[in-house]
Formats: structure tokens, sequence, C-alpha cells
């Protein structure tokens, strides 16, 4: 393990259960920030039927809202849930299976709330400058969005474990 300016630290003592403790504590810390964005995502589509304007937009922007509002609502099930799991097995003992679990709904989550968010910018740019901006607008920013969330951590991964 290194520091911050890249010199060699000792690893900690940490036995299997702390360091299943400390990870399950990291993923809950990481998934407050991911399931703030989805939440506010969803309120602001929850209220867009109901707000002046909404019944202008043609049957291709309803059928692209809808999908929106779904991949929303997945990415906040899926975020959440690890929650729950945990609420409902942590003095079981199976600490382990809750971290690993936890972590894939949490990867399955960023996906949808990635989604989500591109669907969105493309929504509303479509409606604002139409489809041209939106397809070129949109595409930046699921670029934007695969480039920082998986291409950096995987190209940035260290070649030996502990590195």
């Amino acid at each position: 393990m290194t520091d911050i300016d890249g010199d060699r630290r000792p690893e900690p003592a940490e036995d299997p259960d702390e360091r299943w403790n400390r990870n399950y504590s990291e993923l809950l810390q990481e998934l407050r920030v991911a399931q703030t964005g989805v939440q506010i995502l969803f309120a602001f589509l929850l209220t867009l039927p109901f707000s002046v304007g909404f019944e202008k937009i043609n049957g291709t922007e309803r059928v692209l809202y809808v999908v929106t509002f779904v991949c929303s609502a997945l990415a906040a099930a899926l975020l959440i849930a690890p929650v729950s799991y945990h609420r409902l097995s942590f003095r079981e003992g199976r600490k382990p299976q809750i971290v690993r679990t936890a972590h894939v709904l949490a990867q399955f989550g960023l996906f949808f709330e990635m989604s989500a968010i591109v669907l969105a910018i493309y929504l509303v740019v479509e409606v604002v400058a139409g489809v041209r901006w939106a397809g070129f607008l949109g595409g930046g920013m699921a670029l934007i969005y695969i480039l920082l969330w998986y291409v950096l951590p995987l190209a940035t991964k260290p070649s030996q474990p502990g590195d």
C-alpha cells in the first residue's frame, strides 16, 4: 500500500473480520454519494408529468421519459438494497457474503444511475435544442461517464495486488 506521495507504507494489522467491516463501511460511504444523486434525479423526474408544458412533448420523448424514470427507479432500488440486506442479516455472521452482494448491487445501481443521468440529459437537450444536439451532448456525456467511472479505474489499476 502507498501513501498519497507514492511512498510504500506497511500494511495495517487487520484480521479478516475487521477487513470485511471496513470494506462494508467504505461501500456504504460510497453508496451515500450515489444515492443522493439518484434520489434528486428521481424526485425531479417524479414532478415532470405534473408540470406545465409536459403535455407538449411527443410520443418518442414520452417513451424516453419513461425509460429514464425507470432507470432512475432501478438505480435507487439497487443502491438502497445493500442497507436492507444488511439490516435483515447483520447478526448472522455473513459479512463477506453481504459485502460481495452489496458490491454487485452497487455496480448495477451505478450503471442504471449513469443511464438515467445520460438519458435525462438527452431528453432535456432534445426538447430544448433538437435531436442533433441531444445526440451530440448525450453521447458526449455518456462517453465522459464511461471514461471516468469505468475506464479510469481500470486503466490505473496496479499490476500487482497491494501496489
